[in-house]
């Protein structure tokens, strides 16, 4: 959705093209924003994997002054440049912050900066810029996005003056879908060249924007914006490499996940609760012809597996969940890329990491969420299963 090069084409541009995110530590808005978990990631976490596995760049890189940071860049396999007090002010530039980092890695002649604060970019919006910049040699392309919005002229009511319309004609107000509507900057990205940065511009020269689909436009300023960045990135964010378009089998461990892990004994009978919702969300894949398999390490009780009336399989006493996953796949034709793994303990570690898409409560163990699968915003037994669930309705109704 770019700008489409033409006859001002200039020609392939070489040299080396750095992405670069600022995260600076001190957020007066948001407090710790760029690592604060979003949709189960820290929030840098979305922009860095978009950046690496577009592999458009020969290197990126996370410009902060915090350690915090720094440790979660590393983590996410990005490299670190450790900015300096100067430009890490209430006051700093973004251009300032990229000049300093251009003084200290003279070798980067074009800079992506990427904004830590858009989370559902994608790599190959990525990878078309990139190749706007190298093959059809523009100095700089920014991100915009398509608003159908009517401005008026801002005035003070009290000085008696009338406000006018600036971008329609209100006697022929047209409908949205005869509008092709305005582009506005939304803040994804800008690149430029280092001659360009280090003449105090991230825009100028042979400019070109890059039309940024609306769902995959978003920015994170205020904490208001949390909530609904948080649904879109579930919804249309990229979440990796490999992620499977068809889920044909869901195993999920049943204490912890279906359950909240608790048991509650009397004299005579053990009881163990479970939520509603997660019932309606294995309903929503069983009816998109998803198998659902729960198991458990404990002997259950076969009645309380009857009692919850759903047509799941069922593997309970297992001492060997490898081998039990393995047949299970091996019955049904499939490959690890397929299935949907849901755990919270450290004997789910293993499977987390197999599984084509995975998930945990929020409540899981710290070893089953570094295994960097979905992390819900609900506990075991108190509606999580339906939360995963309907993360791979969406994986899968949006081709991912």
């Amino acid at each position: 959705m770019a700008a489409e090069p033409g006859s001002g084409d200039c020609g392939p541009r070489r040299g080396h093209l750095a992405a670069v995110v600022l995260a600076r530590g001190g957020s007066k808005g948001i407090p710790h924003k760029n690592i604060r978990r979003l949709a189960g990631k820290p929030l840098i976490a979305w922009v860095l994997r978009a950046a690496l596995d577009s592999e458009a760049f020969d290197s990126v890189w996370v410009s902060t002054d915090s350690d915090e940071i720094e440790k979660v860049a590393k983590d996410y396999g990005a490299q670190v440049h450790r900015r300096s007090a100067e430009v890490s002010k209430d006051t700093s530039s973004s251009l300032e912050t990229i000049q300093e980092f251009l003084q200290h890695h003279p070798e980067v002649d074009i800079v992506g900066n990427i904004q830590a604060t858009s989370p559902c970019l994608h790599p190959a919006d990525l990878i078309k810029v990139v190749d706007m910049i190298r093959t059809h040699g523009y100095d700089s392309v920014f991100s915009v996005v398509r608003h159908h919005l009517f401005r008026w002229r801002e005035t003070m009511y009290w000085t008696g003056e009338f406000t006018v319309a600036e971008n329609l004609n209100p006697a022929r107000r047209p409908r949205r879908q005869d509008w092709k509507g305005e582009l506005y900057e939304n803040g994804s990205f800008y690149f430029a060249t280092k001659e360009l940065i280090v003449r105090g511009l991230l825009q100028g020269g042979k400019m070109a924007y890059y039309e940024m689909k609306p769902e995959h436009s978003i920015d994170i300023d205020i904490d208001l914006d949390w909530p609904i960045a948080e649904q879109r990135v579930k919804r249309f964010g990229y979440f990796g490499k490999g992620m499977p378009t068809v889920v044909k089998l869901l195993v999920c461990n049943i204490d912890g996940c279906l359950t909240d892990g608790r048991v509650y004994l009397n004299q005579e009978h053990e009881f163990t609760s479970y939520s509603l919702r997660d019932l309606d969300g294995i309903r929503k894949l069983l009816d998109r012809e998803v198998t659902v398999l729960l198991i458990s390490e404990r002997d259950i009780r076969p009645s309380l597996i009857s009692n919850l009336k759903l047509p799941c399989e069922f593997e309970v006493n297992v001492t060997d969940k490898r081998a039990v996953l393995q047949r299970w796949m091996s019955k049904m034709g499939l490959s690890w890329i397929q299935a949907a793994y849901m755990g919270c303990s450290d004997s789910d570690v293993e499977f987390l990491k197999l599984a084509g898409v995975s998930g945990v409560p929020a409540d899981a163990s710290t070893a089953a969420k570094m295994t960097d699968s979905f992390t819900c915003t609900q506990g075991g037994g108190y509606g999580a299963i339906q939360e995963f669930a309907e993360h791979v309705i969406s994986l899968m109704e949006s081709g991912r």
